[in-house]
């Protein structure tokens, strides 16, 4: 009897548990537009050049690096709040008044300041992943982990539809008529009341023990890191850029460019092993236990270059996506904020649904497969829009409405050909995602879940941050139908590792594989 009367009690414990995880999820996928395509397009309108766009692209540089200070989020609780619902909610406000800031200046005309801003938008948002992947894996029981991924998807799609989608809307002429700051300061709004339900509705984690290092070493680790870093970046800057633009600027195109682009890949193949270098140096311990642990599997070097290059090709075709459609289509905001940012992301929440329920048919291996190829040939869809240009397809027109938080003030036609690339590319990279997603968590080794997932997740952005200048010279100096064939090519190295990484991927769906090691 006394089990039958706790049953209401675990009950709504469960659903407590997975609501506090699609709102979480909300507030994790919110500021990834911020400072992705609904910058873009600010930085678009503002009249800055389609190159200058492709380099801004590096703000969200720290979503690839969030594995060096993710140990200490590990490491060191917040008095009061806890260590998971504390970081989560520190960085959610931070994030408020970064965004409010953000919205008080002209990128126009204030460049450099906007550009810092925006990476410490990045960086806080990227922190708060970190946190919330953390707290999610503490929070979720077994059975509960494959319905809280589900609903944290759910969670994190709808708000990239509200800040990479609505926005759009929002700021049209025809639609909401808003600014780009006024937009920015709703969001600002939206993230501080995140960090109020976090510290109000997350339910507190029982205390678990934290990774035994010494906390100093830690710490000192970390400065480390960033000083070598620094060191390296002061060194491209005053050194091997000067060198460079010197001796190869005069005799490039697009006013140098190219040379930039060059001093940005000779500058990283300085500063990573120099950062390495100062990790192991200064015993940065919860850092360098954790990426042990993982490289002492089998196969593990080869398994992180394939999380960097399995969406690649995916993510060069949307790099500079905003700026193609609505400078090199001439599609208006709202067209753009309905088809690809709202029809497009709900088409890309099916497509992970429907990858998922195909994996349970297809195992990981013949998953990750398909639908790389699919992902690959979704490109041509692009390439045909640039060639065909629009109206090829006919047209749909979208009824003017008003539903409070979002409205068209007149009809909006939306270009058949544009429905057609949007709705069959979301798709497949929504399987993709789906697939994906279940590849990094069979990798993770439960004792440093938090610290591998930040270190495989920051990896699988390295394509979507660092192809974002190539991207960019590359458009203006081949035009927009080559771009999207050259973006099959860098699909095609991926689909090479997978094919010979398929025993060992395959082992990941056995009993015995990393996956199952849950204690």
């Amino acid at each position: 009897m006394s089990t039958d009367r706790l049953a209401p009690l675990r009950a709504f414990g469960r659903y407590h548990r997975l609501l506090v995880i699609t709102l979480l999820g909300f507030a994790s996928g919110l500021p990834l537009a911020l400072t992705g395509q609904a910058m873009q397009a600010w930085l678009t309108q503002a009249g800055l050049s389609l190159a200058t766009i492709g380099f801004l692209t590096l703000v969200g540089l720290p979503y690839t690096f969030k594995f060096l200070w993710a140990p200490l989020l590990d490491r060191f609780d917040l008095p009061l709040f806890g260590r998971r619902r504390g970081w989560i909610a520190l960085s959610q406000a931070l994030l408020a008044l970064a965004l409010l800031g953000l919205a008080q200046l002209d990128p126009a005309q204030q460049l450099g300041p906007f550009a810092a801003l925006a990476l410490l938008v990045a960086f806080l948002s990227a922190s708060q992943d970190a946190a919330y992947d953390a707290y999610r894996t503490d929070l979720l029981p077994a059975p509960e982990r494959a319905l809280g991924a589900s609903l944290n998807t759910l969670g994190y799609r709808l708000a990239m539809i509200v800040s990479g989608g609505l926005a759009f809307i929002w700021v049209d002429p025809t639609a909401g008529g808003l600014t780009w700051p006024a937009v920015y300061r709703g969001f600002a709004a939206l993230m501080a009341g995140a960090a109020v339900v976090t510290l109000l509705l997350s339910p507190r984690l029982p205390q678990a023990e934290r990774p035994q290092t010494d906390a100093r070493r830690d710490l000192l680790g970390f400065a480390a890191v960033l000083a070598a870093v620094a060191l390296g970046v002061f060194l491209v800057q005053r050194g091997l850029e000067p060198a460079l633009k010197a001796v190869l600027a005069p005799a490039t195109p697009l006013g140098g460019k190219w040379v930039d682009l060059l001093v940005l890949l000779l500058g990283l193949l300085l500063v990573g092993p120099l950062a390495a270098w100062a990790a192991r140096r200064a015993r940065y311990d919860t850092l360098l236990g954790g990426l042990r642990d993982y490289l002492a599997q089998p196969g593990a070097a080869a398994m992180l270059g394939l999380i960097v290059l399995y969406k690649l090709g995916d993510a060069f075709s949307v790099s500079l996506l905003t700026p193609f459609l609505l400078t090199g289509m001439g599609f208006s905001p709202a067209e753009v904020g309905v088809a690809n940012k709202i029809f497009g992301l709900w088409l890309s929440i099916a497509g992970a649904l429907l990858g998922g329920a195909l994996m349970l048919r297809l195992g990981l291996w013949r998953a990750l497969w398909l639908f790389a190829v699919l992902q690959a040939v979704s490109n041509l869809g692009y390439w045909g829009l640039a060639v065909g240009g629009s109206g090829t397809w006919g047209s749909l027109t979208v009824p003017a409405f008003d539903w409070g938080l979002v409205k068209l003030a007149q009809p909006t036609v939306l270009d058949g050909g544009l429905l057609a690339v949007i709705a069959f590319d979301n798709l497949c990279g929504g399987m993709g995602t789906a697939a994906f997603i279940a590849f990094l968590m069979a990798l993770c080794q439960q004792r440093y879940s938090a610290t591998q997932f930040a270190l495989l997740s920051a990896l699988s952005a390295v394509g979507r941050v660092w192809v974002g200048p190539l991207a960019g010279v590359l458009a203006e100096s081949l035009g927009w139908p080559v771009f999207f064939i050259v973006s099959i090519g860098f699909a095609l190295p991926g689909l090479l590792l997978l094919w010979w990484l398929r025993p060992p991927i395959e082992r990941l769906d056995a009993p015995t594989g990393p996956v199952a090691a849950d204690d």
